[in-house]
């Protein structure tokens, strides 16, 4: 394996990365097998995103997923990652009180779960201070604008956002201020490239695409989606590099068409007794 894909990806390297022009590689995982095969594929940055309410646990939406939730699944990616910077992130409702609960609940990622960072949605004053704390508290912390999919109630829908002048310079803004906050990088979701490239140039943080366009210094794309093992509404910004909806069912099928010919399991599926070992003894023994 290349020393690439085996250097331990830490903060201070991501920076390193974008001052040396390297695109930065991200995806989502949300449990033990994914999270230990995007890891050992070269993938820098892991995050176990809230978007696990709606791939992994059928919700309709990320706001009900809770922190048991994010922790039981951050636990088990950490188990399988030994290379890349695994983040969590924050659902809705876990830094919307006090402080010191936000600390609180930021912590149990870091101590709990084995996370190295979390990541918190938004970049409005109160949201500001609370990154402050954290940083202060020695967690590291990745920020998130653009569209914001825990705002989906106040958005109504998804959709790209920074199209309007005032909206595009909030999103600019918030990206420097996360900055400033002591963000080590942001997350710019569904805006137009031509916003992205100037928060990139701007910031001396990784900004981290997804429907950003391509001059972020990365990218990040939900693993479902990136492999075709989701359902329903698919985000323009998605490729699929493979389809496994299309490639999973005819495998099952066969299974299914195997187990009731009865030519599964077969000879070399079987196990035997060992040779010296009499069945008829076994069961004279079992009659008495």
């Amino acid at each position: 394996m290349s020393e690439q894909k085996t250097l331990k990806v830490t903060i201070p390297l991501l920076l390193e990365k974008k001052l040396a022009g390297e695109k930065i590689t991200a995806l989502t995982a949300y449990d033990y097998p994914t999270a230990k095969i995007v890891d050992q594929a070269g993938i820098d940055l892991i995050l176990v995103g809230d978007s696990l309410g709606m791939v992994v646990l059928g919700y309709e939406n990320t706001i009900p997923v809770t922190m048991e939730e994010m922790l039981h699944h951050t636990k088990a990616v950490t188990r399988g990652v030994q290379r890349a910077l695994v983040v969590g992130d924050m659902p809705y409702f876990s830094f919307h009180l006090s402080p010191e609960e936000t600390v609180r609940n930021a912590a149990r990622f870091l101590k709990e779960a084995g996370a190295k960072a979390v990541k918190i949605e938004g970049a409005t004053r109160k949201r500001l201070k609370l990154i402050e704390t954290l940083v202060e508290a020695e967690i590291p912390v990745m920020g998130h604008v653009g569209l914001t999919p825990q705002s989906l109630y106040h958005l109504g829908r998804f959709k790209v956002r920074g199209n309007r002048e005032e909206e595009a310079r909030r999103i600019v803004q918030g990206a420097e201020k996360l900055q400033n906050a002591g963000a080590f990088a942001v997350v710019l979701e569904c805006v137009p490239l031509e916003l992205a490239r100037v928060v990139t140039q701007k910031l001396t943080i990784p900004t981290i695409g997804i429907g950003a366009g391509p001059e972020c210094d990365g990218q990040i794309l939900v693993f479902h989606d990136l492999v075709g093992y989701s359902n329903g509404y698919l985000p323009k910004f998605v490729k699929r590099f493979i389809e496994l909806n299309k490639l999973l069912p005819p495998a099952i099928e066969a299974y299914v068409s195997e187990v009731k010919a009865g030519s599964f399991p077969a000879d070399e599926q079987s196990y035997h007794l060992k040779k010296d070992i009499d069945l008829e003894e076994v069961l004279s023994v079992q009659k008495k």
